[in-house]
């Protein structure tokens, strides 16, 4: 890098200002640096301060003005970028106005945090804003589909096949390209062919449902993040025939919204963001759910601060185990990095046997796998955390 160069950065870093090349720097900003300096100050340095020199920004004013913001900030920095100044925005200024008008609405950046403030929003928005709402989720959902849906369904399928093969099949189900992989170190030269000791069958089609999969999501403000990605993925295993899926997603009240999942717009939409948590309950609904124990996944998606009664919710958990049921507390399903968690409640739940970890949607798919072939998911999830 250049000292001009160097120079220039520290100089935007410094912002500018009727006296700029007073600072040391001695560099002045040309006009597209003035746009991106003035699209900066107006998140950051609104009204000015202490500290902050000549520096007078803000959003504060009408709403052409937010939406020239926005698209400044699209024309001078990358997506990611983006997205962090939206959600600052809507933060440290209360900018909901600008999910409250379409034609802002229109012009901002989809993201999954942004999802998860227009679904805590959408009691308030007004109709016409709430269709172009609807749009921005629509085109997120459809991105992590893109992303993430063909690996859930490859990892869960090639799981359950596995889990149902057999090794002792009848002739019409051996499969043979796998038996003979097996048998390869039993060729016998005299003969000029393999002779098979062990025979590894297909195991017969199952039609009928081989798992079901209750989620039960927690649909605290927290918790918007893993929502959203939770919504998706649930869609998406419901929409194989070999999983009988339930969507549970709770704060202090319990709304089975099993029904929408096949549309996963409608679904998330069915969601109430914020308030408090009672997971005890929405634990005794899952309960209710269970009718093959040994069958039965639970995926617990919460951050594990109970507000309701910890004794009794631990009590549940462990009669749902003691039965037979596998039981998975994910801690957060998100890209976010480590989250924020009740420690002695994910403690003794892993005193329970079951393992309390956090997960990232493309970790989710193996995870299932996991869980389907019965592995040690806390050992799993610590192969995970180290990759």
């Amino acid at each position: 890098m250049s000292d001009d160069e160097r120079l220039r950065r520290w100089r935007m870093v410094l912002g500018s200002g009727p006296e700029e090349t007073a600072d040391g720097t001695g560099v002045a900003l040309g006009p597209e640096d003035r746009r991106v300096d003035a699209a900066l100050a107006a998140l950051y340095d609104g009204g000015g301060g202490e500290g902050n020199g000549p520096r007078t920004g803000g959003l504060a004013g009408s709403s052409p003005q937010v939406a020239r913001w926005l698209g400044d900030i699209r024309r001078y920095f990358p997506t990611p970028v983006v997205q962090v100044m939206q959600r600052d925005a809507v933060e440290r200024l209360g900018l909901t106005r600008m999910l409250l008008e379409p034609e802002l609405l229109a012009a901002v950046e989809p993201d999954v945090h942004l999802v998860g403030t227009l679904l805590s929003l959408k009691g308030v928005l007004p109709e016409e804003t709430l269709e172009t709402a609807r749009a921005v989720v629509r085109t997120v959902l459809a991105e992590l589909e893109r992303r993430l849906a063909d690996h859930v369904r490859s990892a869960v399928t090639g799981a359950l096949d596995r889990s149902t093969r057999t090794r002792r099949p009848r002739p019409a189900d051996v499969d043979l390209a796998r038996t003979i992989r097996a048998n390869l170190q039993h060729f016998s030269p005299d003969l000029g062919t393999i002779v098979p000791e062990r025979l590894i069958g297909h195991g017969r089609k199952h039609r009928s449902v081989q798992r079901d999969v209750i989620l039960a999501v927690d649909q605290s403000g927290s918790m918007a993040e893993s929502v959203v990605h939770a919504g998706l993925l649930g869609a998406v295993l419901a929409s194989m025939p070999a999983l009988r899926t339930h969507f549970v997603a709770f704060d202090t009240a319990v709304v089975d919204l099993t029904d929408s999942l096949g549309d996963p717009v409608e679904l998330l939409f069915g969601t109430r963001l914020g308030g408090g948590t009672d997971i005890n309950r929405a634990i005794a609904y899952c309960q209710s759910l269970v009718t093959r124990p040994t069958e039965t996944l639970l995926v617990l998606i919460s951050d594990l601060y109970e507000g309701g009664s910890q004794p009794e919710l631990m009590r549940r958990v462990g009669s749902l185990v003691g039965a037979g049921v596998q039981v998975v507390a994910l801690l957060a399903l998100s890209d976010s990095g480590a989250p924020a968690y009740h420690h002695d409640n994910a403690a003794a739940l892993a005193a329970l046997g079951v393992p309390a970890f956090a997960c990232t949607p493309e970790q989710f798919p193996e995870l299932m796998g996991a869980a389907i072939r019965g592995e040690d998911l806390q050992a799993w999830a610590a192969r995970a955390t180290q990759a």
